[in-house]
């Protein structure tokens, strides 16, 4: 594969560690993140996969991910502000150089896949009635499409519903809760819905056209 790399200057600023962490400096290199990604691929690189915690669901998407997200997730789950023990585990022992070559791996390999229309199927009036209880769009910050998002925000048309529906209810968790829960903007967010109601957003979310993807592995390496 042709060496790439893409600067990250404009990201750090949505990034979950220290500053002090970070070099405006950092390159991310497609090349090298292909290689690291053997980490990775057990998971996320199967299709159909599960995982078990904090409930039996399909791990994300992240083949066409907005390599921001990748990297604000990745610190995430190394800080904590994420509580998922093996994501954490595997997170902690990324440097910088590492979350930004995986976040630019997987970002490339959306480049063969067709766009999605600018503009959703409307949902029904039941879900319509439930976005609107946001006190801030969904799409603000992940797009009319939620496929377009800003810095640091993930696409999220077209993810698996299950995994969604999961990670709407971690940012509902009890931020005292050791073992189980996000924090990030979405907390506030997400405080004054019913899980009847995330289920809904996951459902209507989770079946939009999407440029996430799997790809396929041929041999775990």
């Amino acid at each position: 594969m042709k060496k790439t790399l893409i600067s990250l200057s404009t990201l750090v600023a949505s990034l979950a560690l220290s500053p002090a962490c970070w070099s405006q400096d950092v390159k991310a290199d497609v090349a090298a993140g292909e290689k690291k990604a053997a980490m990775c691929i057990g998971c996320h690189g199967i299709p159909g996969y599960q995982a078990s915690f904090p409930e039996v669901h399909k791990v994300p998407m992240i083949s066409g991910q907005d390599a921001g997200y990748i990297v604000s997730a990745l610190a995430a789950y190394a800080k904590g502000d994420r509580k998922h023990p093996t994501m954490r585990g595997i997170a902690g022992s990324l440097s910088a150089q590492d979350m930004a070559d995986l976040a630019a791996f997987y970002q490339q390999q959306s480049k063969d896949v067709t766009p999605v229309p600018a503009t959703p199927a409307a949902p029904s009036p039941e879900v319509a009635k439930v976005l609107e209880k946001a006190a801030t769009k969904c799409t603000t910050c992940h797009g009319e499409n939620f496929s377009t998002p800003t810095a640091g925000a993930p696409k999220i048309a077209g993810q698996h519903r299950d995994y969604l529906f999961v990670a709407l209810k971690a940012y509902k968790a009890s931020p005292t809760n050791a073992h189980v829960g996000r924090t990030s903007s979405m907390n506030a967010m997400v405080q004054n819905y019913s899980s009847a109601e995330l289920k809904q957003l996951a459902d209507y979310i989770g079946g939009l056209p999407s440029e996430l993807r799997v790809v396929p592995q041929p041999r775990l390496r």
